[in-house]
């Protein structure tokens, strides 16, 4: 499994797909800061979209991808000069029978063509979330007209059915579809962007991303600076500072992290034995890793798991 197949299997991802939003006329909307990553595809027309206090709004058109990832407040307008509602509160007064959002605003001055969008929430289980998403800017703008015949276009017309009305089986649908889109949003920004910082610009490195892949790979395995650095043709003292700048933190400390990850992952959502758990992520015995789990969450193993099983 490759590092971000390995990162997004460990988040556990909890996606949850709105339903559409249609309108007409001219209108704004206001949102709060909300939590996890908020994601959306223009399935016609256009508006504008930007973080609260920006002042610049971005306008996406037919065809657009969009990736909310810092629970900053947000709007979304067809008109951005006009003072925005509430979202929530006029989302809920109404949202149709089929759960479809239908606004009809003022005609105003300018020509406000049809809007409709498909949007979506994702929320984590878990704290990898960090890993995942440092660095990554607060609004992520994918265009159709770079996207062509990427996955991402035929993600779209999925989202377009599944939030045309009361779907038979919808929960499943949308929650499959969702972890699909955030996927392929993540490869879209990294495969487009330069120069991305962070985890995720890590993975693009060959060099870097090379060692990460490792390490998700075999967490048991006995690493060092030295053999990952060889094992990717680096020195050490290069292999070091490099992996530091573009993932914030030293080798051996990223591994003991992923592995105190897995260890909470394993705690919380298994019956796995303690030490099989050790030998699992790189500990000679359960007693070793009780330590180093404790050192870590400030819980023993055992106190942890009944702790998590009570939320």
């Amino acid at each position: 499994m490759d590092a971000l197949s390995d990162v997004l299997s460990m988040l556990r991802v909890s996606s949850v797909l709105s339903s559409r939003f249609e309108g007409r006329g001219a209108w704004a909307f206001r949102f709060p800061a909300y939590q996890g990553v908020k994601f959306g595809g223009v399935l016609s027309g256009r508006f504008h979209l930007w973080i609260a206090g920006s002042k610049a709004p971005l306008m996406l058109e037919k065809g657009d991808f969009y990736m909310l990832t810092d629970g900053q407040q947000f709007c979304s307008a067809s008109d951005p000069e006009r003072v925005p509602l509430d979202g929530p509160a006029a989302y809920r007064s109404i949202r149709g029978a089929d759960g479809v959002v239908r606004y009809q605003g003022d005609d105003g001055a300018g020509d406000h063509e049809q809007v409709s969008i498909a949007s979506g929430r994702f929320t984590f289980e878990n704290d990898v979330t960090e890993i995942l998403l440092r660095h990554l800017p607060p609004l992520i703008h994918l265009r159709a007209a770079d996207l062509g015949s990427h996955a991402l276009s035929r993600l779209l017309d999925l989202l377009e059915w599944e939030t045309s009305g009361l779907q038979a089986g919808a929960d499943v649908a949308s929650s499959s579809l969702a972890a699909l889109v955030l996927v392929h949003v993540l490869r879209t920004y990294l495969a487009s962007t330069p120069q991305p910082e962070g985890w995720l610009g890590a993975l693009a490195d060959p060099k870097i991303g090379g060692a990460l892949s490792m390490m998700h790979a075999q967490p048991g395995e006995r690493w060092t600076v030295d053999s990952l650095a060889s094992s990717v043709g680096m020195s050490r003292t290069a292999f070091a500072t490099r992996f530091r700048r573009q993932v914030g933190c030293a080798p051996v400390e990223y591994l003991a992290q992923w592995r105190m990850t897995i260890a909470r992952s394993a705690l919380k959502h298994s019956e796995e034995p303690l030490t099989d758990i050790a030998s699992r992520i790189g500990y000679l015995s359960d007693t070793a890793f009780s330590i180093a789990f404790k050192r870590s969450t400030g819980q023993s193993p055992g106190r942890f798991r009944v702790l998590s099983r009570e939320a």
